[in-house]
């Protein structure tokens, strides 16, 4: 077809053909009397374009349907014709006047319209009443919804009648749509408008309708809605971005961060911690609220950061520090709800967390100080008055004075681990860094404690021990469960403590007791806590313990062996029955190759003998050094009025022995009973302190009193009597260790390290041959750190030593 020749009838996919009904318009449909016309389709006949004149004319045409549209009369307009003078102007290529014309005639409209509609719904600033201003104020919102509502339903109309236009010239010339066209000048000539203040006048009307909502008064949430979807549908091409951000966001964080600012002022004046906290809570609650309702979505984290900055950032260590009501009363009451909102208000904001888990831990630090000047205080009270330490002139005695000391101690520390943990979990969500905070803390003053290896072993001891659990913190009401509960606690305490090889020791000699002194509640609960002790450190911690237990099934053993071997043999059995128990020396806590010096009674001294023939006759090469120190004795004592059964130490069976060739008017004195025993003089002390000053006086000490001297005189006392027909005389032995006994404790426990850091050395040499003196330090302090921390200055000086004795030697370049 020919440039500029038109066919006489053309098939048009004309606009849709539905109105505007909820305007008040009538719905409308064109159909072709054709019999091939269908709806939404017909014919339109095209002429030639004429002169300028006739596009005036149809352009008329269409700017007055135009007014008609604004005007709201639609219903009166035929869409047919005004479509197909659109189309012809496009085809005769005038769509650039059209597209100008359509939109000065718009603009007119929109100028007229911001003049007479939206001026005079301006606020007036005279109200002063609060419900009256924010009436005025919904009422101004209303009328810029109505006018914008208007418009967009006009600008559709309008859309459709030039849909031509905008698909074969708008479009392709990369120019606003029509409809977009539309969106612009409203904004230009009525939210923006030169002429008037529209836009200040919404800026302030919408943050003085937010305030008053912020005061706890009542606002149209819909008409802020409608004006807040209005901005964010107009867009501002050179920023890129809507005009809602451009235009409004920045003047409603700007008044936030002020009103939040004042806010915060004045609810630390009026409230504690606790409701400080709450109100944020519902601040913050509100503020998304607010986005969430009539505010766009994304100025939500921006008001979250500025209520965070205002209320919590700038004031976190205020609340925390806040007398009667901050953290450190929060924490001493376990108050878990208030906890728990602090934690997560505190994790809304930098360095939040941080400040808090600082606190918490130094006020852990602080508590468990506390309890080891609790520990001091004891102490320099309970101090031994004599020189051997041996408990003289405590009340009742330093044997109880000082292991209540260490019992209340570990038990301070569990209960404060306790709480602690409670927190932990419920408060801070099981917060992995605010547990390792706490144990910081916790390892941190259990090791500021130097008896902390030896306190532990002693609450093991004590819960572990038959007939005597409960003496002070009442375990007796406690069934094993419980108990064993106790001891997985305790040995979260052990794993606190770095000198675990000093642990070990003591462990090693509470065991021993219990085992040879019959005092463990039960095999099963040794076994277990060795278990978790193995858990902890691996099974070389524990082989020397599991070796005391097997050598008490063995001596069972070989005491049955004995008592056969006397009855098989004819020869005259000792005239007292002893059942002798053979410890390894390596396992049990004492030196194999001494023995304490003492005299042996004659009768001791030949079943003594017999044993060692039977011994020796089936373990040759073998030798049995003899511990009276850890042995028990059942004697037969004859008083005045009973016959009772004592059960005392071997050292104490020696002493009541001695009785029998002195009358009973008679007496011995310290220095007699040392002569004639050679029992060391603080295990003498302690003996005659549990014979003649303990629950039960078998002997009379003169002069009375707890400290025995070396010239007091000790008498059988004949008229001794109790109801009991056996009686256990325990020996008054300082539970707690004296300063002289741990000196000798720790000397014993450096010289065994010496040992374990040159076998660390040689072991990782002998692996690699060759290494760095630093790496070497390094790998040797990591390889025995489960067990105690080695100092650099410790392990270079097993180096050298090494060196010296040529099991290692300098690199030749570094000598």
């Amino acid at each position: 077809m020919a440039e500029g020749q038109m066919p006489t009838d053309l098939c048009v996919t004309g606009p849709p053909i539905w109105l505007a009904n909820h305007h008040g318009y009538v719905s409308k449909t064109t159909k072709e009397k054709d019999a091939g016309s269908k709806i939404g389709m017909f014919y339109v006949p095209i002429h030639h374009p004429s002169t300028d004149p006739q596009f005036d004319k149809s352009f008329e045409l269409l700017a007055q349907a135009i007014h008609e549209i604004h005007r709201k009369n639609a219903s009166n307009l035929s869409y047919e014709e005004l479509y197909r003078n659109a189309y012809i102007m496009v085809l005769q290529k005038r769509a650039d006047t059209l597209y100008n014309g359509v939109k000065e005639v718009i603009s007119d409209h929109l100028e007229l319209v911001a003049e007479t509609e939206v001026i005079p719904a301006f606020v007036k600033t005279t109200d002063t009443n609060a419900r009256m201003s924010a009436d005025a104020g919904t009422s101004f919102l209303m009328t810029l919804k109505r006018v914008w509502n208007d418009h967009t339903t006009s600008m559709i109309m309008i859309r459709d009648i030039l849909m031509y236009m905008d698909k074969k010239h708008v479009k392709p010339a990369n120019m606003p749509l029509v409809y977009d066209m539309g969106l612009e000048l409203f904004r230009d000539k009525v939210i923006r408008s030169q002429k008037h203040p529209i836009q200040a006048q919404l800026t302030a009307v919408l943050l003085d309708q937010i305030k008053m909502e912020r005061r706890g008064e009542q606002i149209d949430r819909s008409a802020i809605k409608a004006a807040v979807d209005m901005l964010v549908e107009l867009y501002d091409q050179d920023k890129r971005e809507n005009v809602y951000v451009v235009d409004f966001e920045p003047h409603f964080l700007e008044t936030s961060s002020a009103f939040y600012l004042v806010e915060s002022q004045a609810l630390l004046a009026e409230c504690d911690a606790s409701e400080y906290m709450r109100k944020i809570e519902k601040r913050m609650n509100e503020e998304y609220n607010r986005t969430r309702h009539y505010l766009s979505p994304v100025t939500e984290p921006k008001i979250r950061n500025i209520v965070e900055t205002q209320l919590i950032t700038n004031h976190a260590k205020t609340i925390m520090e806040m007398e009667n009501s901050g953290l450190r009363p929060m924490l001493a009451a376990s108050a878990i709800e208030d906890l728990s909102r602090m934690y997560k208000l505190f994790s809304r904001v930098p360095e939040g967390l941080n400040e808090m888990r600082t606190y918490i831990k130094n006020y852990v630090l602080e508590l468990g100080n506390l309890i080891n000047a609790k520990v001091d205080s004891a102490n320099d009270t309970t101090k031994p008055k004599d020189k051997d330490g041996a408990g003289a002139g405590d009340k009742p005695g330093s044997t109880t004075g000082s292991l209540y000391t260490a019992l209340r101690w570990v038990q301070d520390i569990l209960e404060l681990q306790e709480k602690f943990n409670k927190i932990i979990d419920f408060a801070v969500l099981k917060d992995k860094s605010f547990q390792t905070a706490v144990n910081e803390a916790f390892e941190t003053f259990i090791n500021a404690n130097p008896r902390s290896p030896e306190y532990i072993s002693l609450f093991i001891d004590e819960n572990l021990k038959k007939g005597l659990k409960g003496i002070y913190f009442h375990f007796w009401q406690k069934t094993e469960e419980e108990v064993d509960n106790i001891l997985d606690h305790t040995i979260t305490l052990f794993r606190f403590i770095r000198e675990k090889d000093v642990f070990e020791r003591y462990y090693k000699q509470h065991l021993a007791k219990r085992l040879l002194f019959g005092r463990s509640v039960s095999d099963d609960a040794e076994r277990s806590m060795i278990t978790k002790l193995k858990v902890e450190c691996g099974y070389q911690f524990t082989t020397k313990l599991e070796g005391m237990f097997n050598d008490i099934r063995i001596s069972a053993d070989t005491v049955s062996a004995y008592k056969d071997y006397l009855d098989a043999s004819g020869i005259e059995k000792p005239k007292i029955d002893m059942a002798s128990t053979i410890l390894t020396s390596t396992f049990w806590p004492m030196s194999a190759s001494t023995s304490p010096k003492w005299i042996m009674p004659a009768e001791i001294t030949d079943a003594c003998q017999s044993f060692e023939k039977f011994y020796y006759g089936r373990h040759n090469g073998r030798r049995l050094t003899w511990q009276p120190n850890m042995g028990t004795a059942d004697i037969k004592a004859s008083f005045n009025t009973k016959r009772h059964d004592l059960n005392v130490s071997t050292y104490g069976m020696a002493i009541l022995l001695l009785f029998n060739e002195v009358p009973d008017e008679q007496c011995l004195t310290t220095s007699d009973i040392q002569a004639q025993t050679d029992i060391n003089d603080i295990d003498l002390r302690r003996t005659l302190q549990s014979l003649a000053c303990g629950k039960y006086k078998v002997l009379i000490k003169e002069p009375k009193g707890k400290e025995v001297d070396t010239t007091d005189k000790f008498y059988l006392n004949v008229n001794f009597t109790c109801p009991l027909a056996r009686i256990k005389i325990q020996t008054v032995a300082t539970k707690v260790e004296t300063e002289s006994e741990r000196k000798t404790t720790h000397e014993k426990v450096d010289k065994l390290r010496k040992h374990q850091i040159e076998a660390a050395i040689v072991r990782i040499m002998k692996d690699r041959k060759t290494m760095d003196h630093n790496l070497l330090i390094a790998e040797v302090v990591k390889q025995l750190s489960n067990r105690f921390n080695p100092s650099p200055q410790m392990i270079k000086k097993r180096i050298e030593e090494l060196i010296d004795r040529e099991y290692l030697e300098r690199n030749a370049g570094d000598r």
